[in-house]
């Protein structure tokens, strides 16, 4: 399989790297001493979903202009920042979008990122989060390639739940053919996403217990966030600690240790052997002091929060001419420089810290 054609050979570590740019026993940090070890990579702007609390119709029609291609960063392009990005201590990276599957030839970008490593020589960890529509058809490029990991999103069991949430009929059988596929293929883990809320799919909590208890999937509850400037309804909120209590009325479960510091979801296992699952607790138990994430949009800007209003631009720094050298210096000053901690000032302050913020779909969730 083709990959992309770099500037200079991945075994070709840069000087700047010797000179302790990066050091693993001694990551670069953040103003609020956070190390940089997270990459989130937007690869598209564009998706095929109109979910409502995502993309809804009335923002993201027909006549809505999506980032040109032009505009987008190329997988060379991706390729190389990543490269920085690794010899700067990241340790994991998740391709997202909109949906990143509907970026074409993706899979030349992951046999790319796929080869990375680490400065310690260990391979990254590299995962894909996805909405699962046209997985099934790609599902083999991506792990050929040597994708290993993926996350699919589905909110609902009920195909009327959810072909109401995702605004365009799609089935729910096709996502749940394309997880089965998944994990027949061998992607593990295979992990599925529920975002819930008030009203729209809390009565679907169980059912999708039901359907992923005793499976290889792990099933990841997610509180209802204020992503972008799409309308958020705090009413709508299901808080963590009340879909923990669903579950375990039915299905006592308890729980486990995080795998790695900064990991988002508290993991539980189901008493009776039936497997993990895990709860994210976006608004009632904030999680930024451990926070370790930055985000690259699809067009070159890097966010240091998924609620951050504006970014920095290293599209420019790379087709200006800078080197692999100056842009990690770039990236290196910008993450010390970090001092976001939306979630917990907006439980603080009991409101939204910021009127405005960057879209989802333009830096992945």
């Amino acid at each position: 399989m083709d990959k992309p054609v770099l500037d200079h050979a991945q075994e070709n570590i840069p000087a700047w790297h010797h000179a302790g740019l990066m050091d693993n026993a001694h990551p670069i940090l953040d103003a609020l001493n956070r190390p940089l070890r997270d990459l989130r990579i937007s690869v598209t702007d564009r998706c095929n979903f109109r979910c409502l609390y995502c993309m809804p119709k009335q923002v993201f029609g027909k006549n809505f202009r999506f980032i040109h291609h032009k505009d987008m960063l190329s997988f060379e392009e991706i390729a190389r920042l990543a490269r920085c990005f690794t010899n700067l201590g990241i340790t994991k990276i998740r391709l997202t979008g909109g949906e990143p599957l509907l970026r074409r030839h993706i899979e030349r970008l992951i046999a790319y990122l796929a080869d990375l490593k680490r400065p310690d020589g260990k391979p990254l960890d590299l995962t894909l989060t996805t909405n699962g529509s046209v997985l099934a058809q790609k599902a083999q490029l991506l792990f050929d390639a040597g994708l290993k990991r993926i996350t699919i999103s589905l909110d609902a069991i009920d195909n009327d739940i959810f072909t109401k949430i995702n605004d365009v009929g799609f089935p729910v059988s096709n996502i749940l053919q394309a997880i089965e596929h998944a994990v027949q293929m061998g992607f593990s883990p295979v992990k599925v996403n529920a975002v819930i809320r008030k009203g729209i799919n809390e009565n679907q909590i169980l059912p999708l217990v039901r359907h992923f208890r005793n499976t290889p999937v792990i099933l990841r509850f997610i509180e209802y966030m204020d992503v972008g400037s799409t309308p958020w309804n705090r009413e709508q909120i299901v808080p963590a600690s009340q879909i923990a209590e669903t579950i375990n009325r039915h299905y006592p479960i308890e729980p486990l240790n995080p795998n790695y510091p900064g990991e988002t979801a508290e993991r539980w296992h189901y008493q009776d052997g039936g497997g993990e699952l895990g709860i994210i607790s976006s608004i009632t138990k904030p999680f930024c002091a451990d926070c370790t994430r930055i985000r690259l949009s699809t067009e070159g800007r890097i966010y240091p929060c998924l609620f951050s209003a504006e970014g920095f631009d290293l599209r420019e720094l790379i087709r200006s001419g800078q080197s692999d050298e100056q842009i990690a210096q770039a990236i290196s000053r910008y993450w010390q420089n970090r001092s976001n901690r939306y979630s917990e000032l907006r439980k603080e302050l009991g409101r939204q810290p910021a009127e405005h913020k960057v879209e989802m779909h333009y830096i992945g969730g």
